[in-house]
């Protein structure tokens, strides 16, 4: 067969038959007019090939098992053993160098997560004050690295959902925390937004957000964990709260966001939800206002 019908065959590119060519694994016979004429047998051995190497064997590591098809014998015993032997001692020292490296960005992440900033006021306004005005012309990069502008959120209802912060699993949460009214339950209101985030959208939500003072990191670790399919804005300086009065939490020498929902219409804050006494199904509470305000029967 051609070099292209090969190819076709077995999943692969015509360049890596040439480099199998060039190392001498799947060598074609050479026609009068100069054509590569491939045997049979080269689909079992090119197949052998990528099968290995989704093991983490080298092309050149293939050799002996290329070389016993060519051969008939396929008595590789002894060359598989210690090939496997190598290609697994391999394994667990780039298992070993990742597992430190990701111990090292978790420990990170845990740093920055404490890192939240101090002083801020609490809030003594009522968020619901909000409703009929604009949000400040604040700019965030969101965990998805999309820049977002508070001002110019873009047409339709935008759903923004300010949590306190999120623990990640086998990590405590800052100190004092745990005692704080409403830090908690954030991840299990990340959860649920993702589940039903296609029935907000269908509700009549644009886009959804969540935003915290967790920072980018923090939460980009969050939504790559959970599979979040919106994205998060960090702001760990808690400069909208500055900006509008959104109440705070504090606890020592934390301030965080207390929870709330913001429905910004057409970039005017159209409604809020405050307080949210139970996170885990709020996704539902702001999906019904979403329903009955599209079908016109909001009271």
């Amino acid at each position: 067969m051609r070099v292209g019908e090969l190819a076709r065959r077995t999943g692969t590119t015509i360049r890596a038959l040439r480099y199998y060519e060039s190392v001498g694994l799947v060598v074609p016979r050479r026609l009068s007019n100069g054509y590569r004429e491939y045997d049979p047998i080269a689909e079992r051995q090119v197949a052998q090939i990528r099968e290995l190497m989704t093991l983490g064997l080298a092309v050149e590591e293939t050799r002996p098992f290329v070389e016993s098809i060519a051969d008939g014998t396929e008595d590789v015993c002894a060359a598989a053993l210690a090939t496997f032997r190598s290609t697994v001692t391999g394994l667990q020292r780039r298992i070993g160098e990742l597992t430190a490296q990701r111990d090292a960005l978790n420990a990170r992440i845990d740093e920055a997560a404490r890192s939240v900033v101090t002083g801020v006021p609490a809030g003594d306004s009522s968020p619901a004050e909000l409703v009929g005005t604009r949000l400040p012309a604040l700019q965030f990069y969101a965990s998805d690295g999309r820049p977002v502008d508070l001002a110019a959120l873009g047409p339709g209802r935008t759903v923004i959902f300010v949590y306190p912060l999120t623990g990640r699993p086998g990590v405590d949460l800052p100190r004092g925390l745990l005692e704080v009214h409403g830090a908690r339950g954030s991840t299990d209101q990340a959860i649920w937004v993702r589940d039903h985030h296609a029935e907000l959208l269908a509700a009549g939500a644009s886009r959804v957000y969540g935003l915290s003072a967790q920072s980018t990191g923090y939460q980009r670790e969050l939504a790559h964990r959970l599979r979040l399919p919106y994205p998060l804005i960090p702001d760990p300086k808690l400069t909208l709260a500055a900006a509008t009065g959104l109440p705070t939490l504090a606890s020592g020498d934390l301030a965080l966001y207390q929870r709330l929902t913001l429905i910004v219409c057409d970039d005017v804050v159209e409604h809020v939800f405050h307080p949210i006494p139970d996170p885990a199904s709020h996704a539902m509470d702001v999906m019904s206002w979403l329903t009955r305000t599209k079908t016109g029967s909001l009271r």
